[in-house]
C-alpha cells in the first residue's frame, strides 16, 4: 500500500464540505436509502479521491467516515468498500479535469433517462435542454437562448465497460451525464460548483419530466 500524505487541513476541509453536500442532496430526495455516490479529488499525482463508502446512508456520513481511493479504485485509507461506480468517477475526473463528481438517483433523472435509453450499446442517446434561464447556472453558458445535449448511456453492471463507453462523450457534455434507468452524474472543478451543476441539472430534468406530463 502506497504511503499517503498525513491528514491535514485540506483533507479535513474537503471532507467536511463533501459530507455536508451529501446530507443536503439526501435532504432534497435525490439519493434515498443507500443510493448515490459522491467524490472529490484529494490530490492528482498520484490520483486520490475522497468519497463515501459503498452501501451506507449518504445523508448520515460524517467527515471522518469518508474513504480515500486511488486511481485504480482501491481503498487506501478508511474503512468500507469503494463503490463499483468509482470507476466512472475516475473516468469523469480524467476526461474533464473535474474536482468533484456527484451521482444521484432522483425520480426525474431515472424516469427521463429510462425513456431516452439508447437502442445500441455504446451509442448514447441525448436529452436536449434549451430556452431556460436555469441553463445559465452551468459553467460556460451565458444566455438562455442556447441548447445543451446531455448524453444518455445504457446502464451496464460492467463498470469498466460503462466507463470506457462514457469516456468519449464526457468532454463535450454539459457537466452532466445520464445513465438509463439509473440516474445523473454531475461534476465541476470544486465540490461547490459540482453541487450547483447538480442542482441545475435536477431542476432541468424535473422541468422536462413535468413538461412531458403537461403535453399529454
Amino acid at each position: 500500500m502506497h504511503a499517503l500524505p498525513t491528514t491535514g487541513p485540506q483533507q479535513r476541509q474537503l471532507a467536511t464540505e463533501l459530507s455536508a453536500t451529501m446530507a443536503t442532496i439526501y435532504g432534497r430526495g435525490w439519493c434515498d436509502g443507500t443510493g448515490g455516490n459522491f467524490s472529490c479529488v484529494l490530490q492528482r499525482n498520484p490520483l486520490r479521491l475522497l468519497m463515501a463508502p459503498s452501501g451506507v446512508h449518504k445523508g448520515e456520513v460524517p467527515p471522518e467516515d469518508l474513504i480515500v481511493v486511488d486511481g485504480n479504485a482501491v481503498v487506501r485509507r478508511g474503512r468500507g468498500r469503494a463503490s463499483a461506480e468509482t470507476l466512472l468517477h475516475l473516468a469523469i475526473v480524467r476526461e474533464t479535469d473535474a474536482g468533484a463528481v456527484l451521482h444521484t438517483h432522483s425520480q426525474a433523472a431515472t424516469l427521463l433517462s429510462e425513456q431516452l435509453a439508447p437502442g445500441e450499446p455504446g451509442t448514447p442517446g441525448h436529452l436536449r435542454l434549451e430556452g431556460l434561464e436555469m441553463l445559465k447556472g452551468l459553467e460556460g453558458i451565458g444566455s438562455h437562448t442556447c441548447a445543451v445535449e446531455v448524453p444518455v448511456l445504457a446502464n451496464d453492471q460492467d463498470l469498466h465497460r460503462l466507463s470506457a463507453a462514457a469516456a468519449p462523450h464526457l468532454a463535450a457534455a454539459p457537466h452532466g451525464l445520464l445513465i438509463a434507468g439509473h440516474g445523473l452524474y454531475a461534476w465541476g472543478p470544486t465540490v461547490g460548483v459540482a453541487r450547483r451543476h447538480l442542482e441545475i441539472h435536477e431542476f432541468l430534468l424535473e422541468h422536462a419530466w413535468r413538461r412531458l406530463l403537461l403535453d399529454r
